[in-house]
């Protein structure tokens, strides 16, 4: 059939012990990219793929074509000289028109105290007997690493930071060379930190299960420009950049439908491809929401008949990525301590849906927002937020 256009406690453990799907299998999709409607082949893909190409396709996806997508300040901002909420998002606008970069991770505007906040809860609680061991996943300019191997260095002592290893697990090539220039910068960082340029959902990567306790740091914040008028929006670079699916429901009582992306017959554009739920995560996701209570109970004969004569469309986004990511960090690293930031609101969304996101492009300092996900021009920005139970 085709058609065409609660609590953490509760989620992680349904994820681990619920999910079917083979944390083996790579998360690639098989598409070249330049403009959107390039991105998909002679076969539709599910919205996951079309993203992850848009975002991550070595040729033209958003991280490769630019190479200043994450920005490196050159001084730490001096807050002390800095009059309040008003006076920050003055400064920062300031920052992102001098600069020209498409954004700065609060990690880097507020250096080092940021990483350091996270070093010393660490420290607190690490088994400090073991040799310290860390995983960073979408480190990017990799301020987070430098400021944390600094403040080890400086307060743990010795023995912890001479045995311990960084390891930053980095797709962007580009991202990647970065990290190594700015934690190698410390001479003494260099033999303990290393950047593994590779994609962290795919299982094979992580080679045989760590059987000893380690920390996995996700955790990247973007500051968005003052026009906004928020003062920051919490953003974690892996789990929002983590492809996200959507599924669709012609009105308020029909089963949902995952979604696919196909070209129009006249390949100058895309639309969307509706067909009943078989791909496992977006299953598992769609059960661990409970957004299939509807179709699981006896619908009224009153729902029926109202849904026909007012039908309401419905759209979700689900973060299948992020539980492939979840999935696969779970099976190779048992015994993880799990550091993590993501958005949880996004504000003044153009496209339609519950939890959809935020598509954006920037050019001469300014930002645009797409009202549809398959209008944008490659290279696009998309902001995905989760819930966090």
């Amino acid at each position: 059939m085709l058609s065409r256009s609660h609590s953490s406690r509760k989620l992680l453990p349904f994820i681990f012990n619920k999910l079917k799907v083979n944390p083996n299998e790579p998360f690639t999709p098989p598409v070249q990219a330049l403009f959107s409607t390039h991105i998909v082949g002679e076969k539709p893909i599910l919205v996951r793929d079309f993203i992850h190409s848009a975002l991550y396709d070595p040729n033209h996806g958003y991280f490769s074509q630019r190479s200043g997508s994450v920005g490196v300040l050159e001084r730490s901002i001096k807050f002390n000289q800095l009059e309040g909420r008003k006076a920050y998002l003055k400064h920062l606008d300031k920052i992102y028109k001098q600069s020209g970069i498409a954004w700065f991770t609060p990690v880097e505007l507020f250096k080092p105290w940021y990483a350091h906040g996270i070093a010393e809860a660490i420290m607190r609680t690490a088994n400090l007997s073991v040799p310290l061991k860390i995983y960073e996943i979408g480190g990017g300019s990799g301020t987070c690493a430098r400021g944390i191997m600094d403040y080890i260095m400086l307060n743990a002592p010795p023995r912890v930071y001479n045995s311990m290893t960084y390891t930053s697990v980095e797709i962007c090539p580009a991202l990647a060379e970065i990290q190594k220039q700015t934690v190698g910068e410390v001479r003494s960082h260099q033999s303990k930190f290393k950047v593994e340029c590779r994609d962290a959902t795919d299982r094979s990567g992580w080679g045989h299960v760590e059987q000893q306790p380690c920390w996995v740091i996700m955790l990247e914040v973007l500051a968005r420009v003052a026009e906004m008028e928020i003062a920051l929006c919490n953003l974690q670079l892996v789990l929002d950049n983590l492809p996200h699916d959507l599924i669709y429901s012609e009105n308020q009582v029909s089963p949902w439908m995952e979604v696919w992306v196909e070209k129009q017959l006249d390949g100058e554009g895309l639309s969307e491809l509706y067909r009943p739920l078989q791909d496992s995560l977006i299953k598992c996701c769609v059960e661990i929401l409970e957004l299939d209570k509807n179709s699981t109970r006896q619908t009224s004969a009153v729902s029926k008949t109202w849904s026909k004569l007012f039908p309401k469309p419905r759209r979700c986004w689900l973060p299948t990525g992020c539980m492939k990511l979840l999935e696969v960090l779970h099976a190779a690293l048992p015994k993880m301590s799990l550091i993590a930031s993501d958005f949880s609101y996004l504000p003044d969304v153009k496209i339609h849906g519950e939890r959809a996101p935020l598509v954006s492009t920037k050019k001469d300092g300014h930002s645009s927002d797409y009202s549809n996900y398959l209008e944008a021009k490659v290279p696009y920005f998309c902001f995905l937020f989760n819930f966090f139970w």
